[in-house]
């Protein structure tokens, strides 16, 4: 009797969370850019390298800096450069991918406060594996004659 009431408690019982994939891509080179006084939006930049044999894709990003936050890349239509946001970015198995001004970034919308150059924002990359990344950021202002 007592074994059958074992059984049936195992049996019954909600098995332990699956472990989180371990991440395969690495993030370096991470910075946010100095937005100008008064303005809500800005971008992140950073060096993605994916050190597995699977490609992977970045799906989201999250911070408690902005209140929203998406994937974006430039595109030239008709000669005028224009942002638009993009479903994923692909990083390829052994590859990096470069979010970079005028390329592929995270763009923080809708700042909830004034971002102070050197300060640190957290981000959460998440990829297509389930797999999350936590960097901070720093922000720092734009020169485009310095490498990132």
């Amino acid at each position: 009797m007592l074994l059958t009431l074992v059984a049936a408690l195992t049996l019954t019982a909600d098995p332990a969370p699956a472990p989180a994939p371990k991440p395969t891509v690495t993030v370096t080179e991470a910075w946010v850019r100095l937005p100008p006084p008064g303005a809500k939006n800005t971008g992140a930049f950073m060096l993605l390298t994916n050190d597995s044999r699977a490609d992977r894709k970045l799906v989201s990003a999250s911070n408690p800096a902005s209140r929203v936050t998406e994937l974006h890349t430039h595109l030239n239509e008709g000669g005028v450069m224009k942002m638009r946001q993009v479903p994923a970015m692909d990083v390829k198995a052994g590859g990096k991918t470069e979010l970079k001004p005028g390329s592929l970034h995270v763009m923080l919308l809708d700042l909830v406060g004034a971002l102070k150059e050197g300060e640190a924002v957290p981000l959460r990359l998440t990829f297509d594996d389930g797999s999350t990344t936590d960097v901070k950021a720093v922000v720092k202002k734009f020169d485009p004659q310095q490498p990132h």
